[in-house]
């Protein structure tokens, strides 16, 4: 059965169905450019064959409406297919963070019911791996052509060699339904799948071609991992604008930086650690005209950078959003970018954005929590039951403040949030793995600055029975279970953690210990 929006939450929007997006643009414009990935290009008549393949394909391994399919895959065309094949057959995508270890890939998968996972050759292995330590039926197939599972060909078949029955596929889109779940961590630690509806996507487009416009001959570069939201929200666009979009499978600075200057691109979304690398390899040369902006998201930009940037005159403009509401809920407004101040922007139309929350928003000025509200924010978390929403309203837990002229400044990404190099960094999953470890008997982790990734994590640990702290054993423990990202660059010995009365870990006394100097490691 097809999941609809409505049925797990009070939120009630005009939800119309309409013509399948890609199916649309294939007739209106089969022709122009959808999507190019190096020497390799698909029109959007083309990519709609690849996608109504796939989508027969995934039927033949018995994906039915409503099945969630788990894609663990790099940046690529084979990816963009199978964006468009779940909607035609009334699936849901669930793209996996390829940087997770096995152990991490197989809770969420687990906590999402996929009995299928689809891989490439650069994630194969990883695939399965993953699948072995579930004690459930779960299918690995790879979704490219039959060599590219390398090595792992005996163990692997590849959905193209699969026959293709006489698809049973979906003409329409109905705003309601689920098309993915993307998994975030929450405050507690363990990864929460945030469900977006086909009309999430659907008014995240909206707001932002209402803020950046659309031009007819737009291509938007994509170096962001389909994985996350920001990646993903570049191919949802591209079907309902009509928009050609540029792959990167991994992020380089210099494949970024060649694909500006001969002028492909007129878009571009990045995090801050990544426009730092660009500007760094572009060595004083100014951005051209073409490049209309650069929407910049996923954590604070300091002002070094910003300055950078300003002296470059690159259209940056920055944004504030989160899985939770399909990309960005408030951006700079293009004719204003860059904002010399910092600020995050003004909320998208149609979305609301309240400090303090519902009957009680504060002044310009007041610093609280940010609250959200609108068509593009998520009907909830899969499998967490409904949430409690007055009027309709989000609580983001980051906070911030208005100022005078409505601008939005965030303050602080949750108050133990890591961001470190873009990807966000839980404390307590991080803590939870490490003490399992049975020389641990506390632990607490927390940020220190870091020139290549802005924050990087790091653990002060309390040794079981006051004993020695081996950190070079603890480094492996972690790398084992975490992705590389998540694992501390340093351990901290210490013989107890501050507490406040309640018992709770005080993390800011911890982070007063660290020095001021940004740590050159490297954590993945």
């Amino acid at each position: 059965m097809v999941m609809r929006a409505d049925e797990t939450s009070d939120l009630t929007y005009f939800h119309p169905v309409m013509p399948h997006w890609l199916q649309r643009q294939a007739a209106t414009r089969g022709d122009g450019l959808a999507v190019r990935c190096g020497h390799q290009q698909l029109t959007f008549s083309e990519l709609n064959d690849a996608a109504m393949i796939a989508a027969g394909q995934l039927q033949a391994v018995g994906v039915q409406p409503g099945d969630r399919v788990a894609v663990l895959m790099a940046n690529g065309i084979d990816f963009v297919s199978l964006v468009h094949a779940v909607a035609y057959l009334g699936a849901i995508l669930v793209p996996l963070n390829y940087r997770l270890a096995p152990s991490e890939l197989a809770y969420q998968i687990d906590d999402v019911g996929s009995r299928i996972l689809l891989c490439d050759d650069t994630t194969a292995a990883k695939a399965l791996e993953t699948a072995a330590m579930l004690q459930g039926d779960l299918r690995v197939l790879t979704a490219g052509p039959p060599e590219s599972a390398g090595d792992h060909r005996t163990a692997l078949k590849s959905l193209r060699s699969l026959p293709t029955p006489e698809a049973r596929l979906r003409s329409r889109i109905d705003l309601a339904e689920i098309h993915s779940i993307l998994y975030t961590s929450g405050t507690t630690g363990r990864p929460k799948g945030v469900m977006l509806t086909y009309g999430n996507h659907w008014w995240s487009a909206m707001a932002s071609v209402l803020n950046l416009r659309l031009h007819r001959d737009d291509v938007w570069l994509a170096c962001l991992p389909f994985f996350h939201t920001g990646g993903l929200a570049i191919l949802m666009r591209s079907v309902i604008y009509g928009m050609a979009v540029e792959i990167q499978p991994r992020f380089d600075p210099d494949a970024v930086n060649a694909a500006i200057d001969a002028g492909r691109v007129s878009l571009l979304s990045l995090v801050s650690t990544m426009l730092e690398k660009i500007i760094e390899a572009r060595a004083g040369k100014p951005f051209p005209t073409q490049l209309r902006a650069i929407l910049l998201g996923g954590g604070p930009v300091s002002p070094a950078l910003r300055q950078r940037y300003i002296d470059l005159g690159a259209p940056v403009v920055t944004s504030y959003g989160m899985t939770e509401t399909a990309s960005q809920i408030a951006a700079v407004p293009l004719e204003d970018a860059p904002d010399p101040d910092g600020a995050a922007g003004k909320p998208l139309f149609p979305a609301e954005v309240c400090i303090g929350g519902p009957g009680r928003c504060l002044a310009a000025g007041e610093v609280g929590e940010i609250w959200v509200r609108g068509p593009m924010v998520t009907p909830g978390y899969w499998g967490r039951g409904e949430e409690a929403r007055p009027d309709g309203w989000f609580a983001t837990g980051d906070f911030g403040c208005f100022d005078a002229a409505g601008r939005l400044f965030i303050v602080d990404r949750r108050e133990d949030l890591i961001i470190s190099g873009g990807e966000n960094v839980y404390p307590a999953e991080v803590e939870a793995v490490i003490a399992a470890h049975p020389a641990v008997a506390e632990v607490a982790v927390v940020a220190a600055p870091s020139r290549r990734w802005g924050q990087v994590p790091v653990a002060f640990v309390v040794p079981r029975d006051g004993g020695d702290l081996d950190t070079v054993a603890l480094e492996s423990y972690c790398r084992k279970r975490l992705a590389g990202y998540k694992v501390p660059v340093r351990f901290y010995r210490a013989d107890r953690l501050p507490r406040t009365a309640t018992g709770k870990v005080m993390r800011r006394a911890l982070s007063a210990r660290l020095s001021s100097a940004p740590m050159e490691d490297e954590p993945y």
